[in-house]
């Protein structure tokens, strides 16, 4: 059972966009609008992996924050959220590792068949990293007020 909060689980499930923070080399914030993929415990990104720079920031900094902002991305929910946590690069087979995520992307973007038949015709779209990010702390907004004071729900640490 995840101790992530039902409403951000559904913000995860239906969301089409997240923006993904991560910290570059001068340790300023940059910000990526990517698919979050949930399989209830860990979030899923997927990135190109021709001149990615955040895949290079999360190696140096696995400290990154996941923000689910935009209510037209989540089909309408209002609850608002951002996730920060421990972000690992997969990048074991940069042609087929991507593909154990599919069953999620597939869920949540049908249309990534249609790209899937042309995988032959935009190789380069697909040479892929997984990027998987452990939750440690989630801070949201129920009514997607962010002037309201946010709820904050804590990872348990394992002393073992």
């Amino acid at each position: 059972m995840s101790w992530i909060p039902p409403s951000v689980q559904r913000l995860l499930d239906s969301a089409l966009v997240a923006e993904l923070t991560v910290v570059n080399g001068r340790g300023e914030p940059v910000t990526h609008p990517l698919i979050p993929l949930w399989d209830g415990e860990a979030v899923y990104m997927t990135s190109a992996v021709l001149f990615s720079k955040k895949l290079e920031h999360i190696k140096r900094n696995p400290r990154v924050a996941v923000s689910i902002t935009d209510p037209m991305a989540c089909g309408g929910l209002t609850t608002r959220c951002s996730i920060q946590g421990d972000a690992v690069v997969v990048e074991d087979d940069l042609h087929d590792a991507w593909t154990e995520v599919m069953p999620l992307w597939r869920k949540k973007e049908p249309a990534i068949d249609f790209f899937l038949g042309k995988r032959f015709a935009l190789p380069l779209f697909f040479e892929r990293s997984v990027i998987r990010i452990t939750p440690r702390r989630v801070t949201w907004w129920e009514d997607g007020d962010p002037a309201a004071e946010p709820q904050v729900a804590l990872a348990e640490v394992s002393n073992g």
